[in-house]
């Protein structure tokens, strides 16, 4: 579309402020409630078919920019004091990972596995720690010393469609990354207020490799003006069709109409489906994620097909069906008893893919002579079923810190979930370019105990 001012110079238009286009047509009168509207703020947009149309934008203001102005009370890092002095911790407990930020002093993943008749193994890493005495101090005393230069650099994210502030605290100095030549791994803890929050940990995401970004929610920050926790209306702009023109452009009507015919089939979605939603607003690093080549349903637990189950079983252990899953810088890509395949998407730079592992099944079988290729639990009545099946994946692309093949040992679990589609993966690296694939679901739950004495499964019945 083509754009032309109307009666005045128009402010810049920022990503931070949601908008809605409308199109009332000509009979329309501007809401004289909530935002401010003018009638000579407008610009007049040309579509490619030269459809016109006049558009009326918001005049955009904060009403909390006198009570910004005149704040003169503690800086943000004053305010946040208490937290990091008690010594307290936080966490957040996902599919796999636990995730504890100790305030002010680490921020460590961790996972325990507890093996029948053996300790507890735990597999950890330190995304990042604190390396000043204070974490505080440096950024206040720049906001002391100028304070109107600070009034502009207040970061903000975009969490649920709102820019939200953020105090940010950087962690370094976590486990090395071998992904990253040893380099340590590093965090931005970025604390945003809202008012009944126990200093939960909203989200933690893997940004690139190795550096994170973990979102903690934190009444004490509502005391100052310029973080408090606002609810931001969609701001509409009221496009009105000129003469000769239809009400709303024939292209969008078309495109509309194209997306409601795309969205039908995912209406079918039981209502208990539908709970899990608000608990899972904001993606992180180890969300349950599966993406295939057949239609996909994306409520709740995310679901990987609508194939039957029986298809799905003869699909997957054909190699034709595959799980695709991670939601952090890598995502995975696993085909039964044909490889495992890591890689990541850029639209700049395309898709860096890396071969972690290849099936062959005689390595597989010399392998499982020195590992336990199936492990058993114990039901109540005595008898013994299997919890999990190990497969080993070698000759994957060679690795710069070992010069030695990548490799990886996958791991099938059975997890019993509501959604009978369900699938969570995630990925290890216990020592260098050595990995372990953890694939969890309901399907597998169907053919575990097909396993024979190698870990290989076969169809049901």
């Amino acid at each position: 579309a083509v754009v032309a001012a109307g009666g005045r110079a128009l402010p810049q238009l920022s990503d931070d402020i949601p908008f809605r286009v409308n199109w009332p047509g000509t009979e329309f009168s501007l809401p004289t409630t909530g935002v401010l509207y003018k009638e000579d703020n407008y610009i007049i947009m040309t579509t490619v078919d030269k459809e016109k149309y006049k558009c009326i934008l918001p005049l955009i203001a904060s009403g909390n920019e006198e009570e910004e102005k005149d704040y003169k009370g503690p800086t943000p890092g004053e305010l946040l004091e208490p937290l990091f002095k008690q010594s307290s911790c936080s966490y957040r407990i996902e599919s796999y990972w636990t995730y504890e930020v100790c305030h002010g002093k680490h921020i460590r993943q961790y996972h325990e596995e507890k093996e029948t008749g053996q300790k507890i193994n735990i597999q950890e890493y330190y995304l990042g720690n604190m390396m000043i005495k204070n974490p505080l101090s440096e950024p206040d005393q720049e906001e002391k010393e100028n304070p109107k230069d600070s009034a502009k650099e207040i970061p903000t994210k975009n969490i649920e469609g709102q820019m939200t502030p953020y105090y940010p605290v950087e962690m370094g100095n976590g486990t090395p990354c071998s992904l990253r030549q040893n380099l340590p791994r590093s965090s931005t803890v970025m604390y945003i207020c809202h008012p009944e929050a126990k200093h939960e940990i909203l989200s933690v995401a893997e940004v690139t490799t190795c550096e994170y970004e973990v979102v903690i929610l934190t009444p004490l920050l509502c005391n100052h003006p310029k973080y408090r926790f606002r609810a931001s209306p969609v701001n509409d702009i009221f496009c009105q069709s000129l003469p000769g023109s239809p009400l709303k452009p024939h292209n969008l009507e078309q495109l509309e109409k194209q997306q409601e015919m795309m969205k039908m089939p995912f209406r079918r979605v039981k209502e208990e489906e539908m709970h899990s939603t608000k608990e899972e607003k904001f993606s992180s690093i180890h969300k349950p994620v599966a993406v295939g080549s057949h239609q996909l349903l994306t409520v709740g637990t995310t679901h990987i097909s609508k194939l039957t189950d029986d298809q799905l079983i003869k699909e997957f252990l054909s190699g034709s069906y595959c799980f695709h899953g991670g939601v952090g810088w890598w995502k995975y890509e696993f085909c039964y008893g044909k490889y495992v395949h890591q890689y990541h998407e850029d639209k700049e730079s395309g898709k860096t893919s890396v071969v972690v592992g290849t099936w062959s099944k005689e390595e597989h079988i010399e392998w499982s002579r020195k590992n336990a290729a199936r492990t058993y639990y114990l039901r109540e009545d005595g008898t013994q079923t299997v919890r999990m099946v190990s497969h080993f994946y070698g000759n994957g692309d060679v690795c710069d810190l070992t010069d030695k093949p990548r490799q990886v040992t996958v791991k099938l679990k059975c997890k019993e979930s509501d959604s009978p589609h369900a699938v969570t993966i995630y990925m290890l690296e216990p020592h260098s370019c050595q990995y372990i694939l953890g694939v969890e679901s309901p399907v597998i739950c169907k053919i575990l105990d097909t396993a024979d004495e190698y870990g290989l499964l076969s169809v049901p019945g």
